[in-house]
């Protein structure tokens, strides 16, 4: 019912910033709460944001609290995640995720019924 597609990563020293955007197809995307998850090679797959469909709640996970932040405009189909002081353990392919309903579950992948392809992000030191 909705696909979603990310974009922005890249290439970015330690301390730099980067913000990744998910395009999101549908008509209800604004009913949709949405996520970013992360996978580093021979990691499993974490918890980075959440936001809620109305916007009201944006949990972090406790390791890039206080350094990146979830933003949505629904107006344009768009999730954002802006991710400042970059360190080398943020390397990792990131992922875009839709959900939807109750309970939420927001830290669960397992819980969102859409995914991106995901889009790279590479800190050096």
């Amino acid at each position: 019912q909705v696909q979603l597609a990310e974009s922005g990563g890249g290439l970015v020293q330690a301390g730099g910033s980067l913000r990744l955007s998910c395009a999101a197809s549908g008509r209800t995307f604004s009913s949709y709460d949405m996520g970013w998850f992360r996978q580093a090679p021979g990691k499993e797959r974490e918890f980075v944001a959440a936001i809620r469909w109305s916007g009201g709640s944006t949990p972090l996970a406790d390791s890039v609290k206080g350094r990146f932040t979830i933003s949505r405009d629904n107006a344009k189909n768009t999730v954002y995640l802006q991710m400042n002081s970059l360190k080398p353990e943020d390397t990792a392919v990131y992922y875009c995720a839709a959900r939807m309903g109750l309970p939420y579950r927001y830290y669960d992948g397992n819980d969102y019924a859409y995914w991106g392809q995901g889009t790279q992000v590479t800190v050096s030191s």
